[in-house]
């Protein structure tokens, strides 16, 4: 417990903001899909002021690194974590306050790891991490919850419209809902069309979107048919369950690491041998539904479903999809930045190396267009203007502009 107290005192030693800051830069990956090259970076308090050719000195040299917008996970699990035994319990035995610092602990591990926003769906203490994290209390990412789940057992569609708006009234930043069962049941429907549509129209009437658990196609296109905003997984989804993600408009996101991550720690999981056989059988699938989901255009983000033991490891998701997948490496960082920005309606305030977005950078050593196990080698992470690693160079003496 003391060494995650060192932890958190340590972060909260995190760089201040100056009033205007100058980063030097060689190679910037904008999050849109360009390429920017010499160029400074120019933050004012927290958000971007110019990208411009250099023109004074600066305070941070980053050059021969490359930048880009601090990377998006709409996906995670951020109070999932292992015992001192390195064993998942489920949060069994935890406290109230070790369920809170194994929350804040995961969220600094994964702004150090460069993800400087993450959608975390399904426990109810990340709002008060979140709080805290946006009060400036606590070093982590920006975070998004839903504060808890929506599945088959949450009652008839009155109930759960309840539910949701609950949820809002809650503090609840979005709605999860579980349309089918789990990869070793086989991603069967589970939820009934009208619990659905229960929860996807109330949340839009709500304003909230809708994050979808759905392996296969049936509970994908109910799903989809019903306003949901973004599926996930989707392994054994079929053509036609795209088509209609591109015509609806809705967000895809086939996760890697979650799958990876639980066949790596085996031993720290008690599921049965049948459960490990499914999620290794699905790493093909998912490979396959990501290609097919490129070629029709499908609006592809970057989601990792962190779950225990993947934290601080999000960037794994990158290596995955390029390496596994044949995913180009533009088209999984642009996942990672302005898409997942677009999907969660945040695209005016992050994902892109732009004016007047919020001062979110990471910066790599090495080029992921090149070789995409660059973005395990993070060097310096920066959100709202505040930089919370920096192992790049030493700061030269200017430490602003004239």
């Amino acid at each position: 417990m003391m060494r995650r107290y060192l932890l958190l005192a340590c972060a909260a030693a995190a760089i201040a903001p100056a009033q205007r800051v100058v980063l030097d830069t060689s190679l910037i990956l904008d999050g849109r899909g360009g390429t920017l090259r010499n160029q400074q970076i120019v933050i004012s308090g927290t958000k971007i002021e110019a990208v411009a050719p250099r023109k004074a000195a600066a305070a941070y040299d980053l050059r021969g690194l490359t930048v880009m917008p601090g990377w998006i996970d709409t996906h995670v699990h951020l109070n999932w974590h292992f015992d001192a035994a390195h064993k998942y319990t489920g949060g069994r035995g935890d406290t109230p306050a070790s369920d809170a610092l194994y929350t804040a602990e995961n969220a600094w591990l994964t702004l150090h790891g460069g993800f400087t926003t993450v959608q975390s769906v399904g426990a109810a203490i990340d709002a008060a991490v979140r709080d805290r994290i946006n009060s400036g209390a606590l070093p982590g990412p920006r975070i998004l919850t839903s504060l808890s789940q929506i599945n088959e057992r949450s009652g008839d569609p009155d109930a759960i419209r309840d539910l949701v708006r609950r949820t809002k009234s809650e503090g609840g930043d979005l709605i999860k809902i579980f349309a089918t069962t789990g990869m070793s049941a086989g991603g069967a429907q589970s939820m009934s069309d009208q619990q659905i549509q229960a929860a996807c129209g109330e949340a839009k009437s709500l304003g909230l979107r809708t994050l979808v658990h759905a392996i296969g196609a049936a509970g994908a296109k109910a799903a989809i048919l019903a306003g949901c905003t973004a599926i996930e997984h989707g392994s054994y989804v079929d053509d036609a369950a795209l088509d209609l993600m591109v015509q609806h408009g809705v967000y895809f996101d086939p996760n890697f690491l979650v799958l990876h991550n639980y066949l790596d720690n085996r031993a720290s999981f008690d599921f049965p041998a049948a459960s490990f056989t499914s999620l290794e059988n699905a790493i093909a699938p998912t490979a396959e539904i990501l290609r097919r989901a490129r070629a029709r255009k499908v609006k592809i983000v970057l989601g990792t479903d962190a779950v225990a033991g993947a934290h601080g490891r999000n960037a794994e998701e990158f290596v995955y999809r390029v390496r596994d997948a044949g995913d180009r490496p533009m088209d999984a960082i642009v996942s990672a930045t302005s898409m997942a920005a677009e999907s969660l309606n945040l695209q005016s305030t992050i994902g892109a190396v732009a004016p007047g977005l919020e001062a979110d950078l990471v910066a790599v050593e090495g080029n992921p267009l090149e070789d995409i196990t660059a973005v395990r080698r993070v060097v310096f992470v920066m959100k709202g203007g505040r930089i919370y690693r920096n192992a790049a160079r030493a700061p030269v003496k200017s430490t602003s502009v004239k």
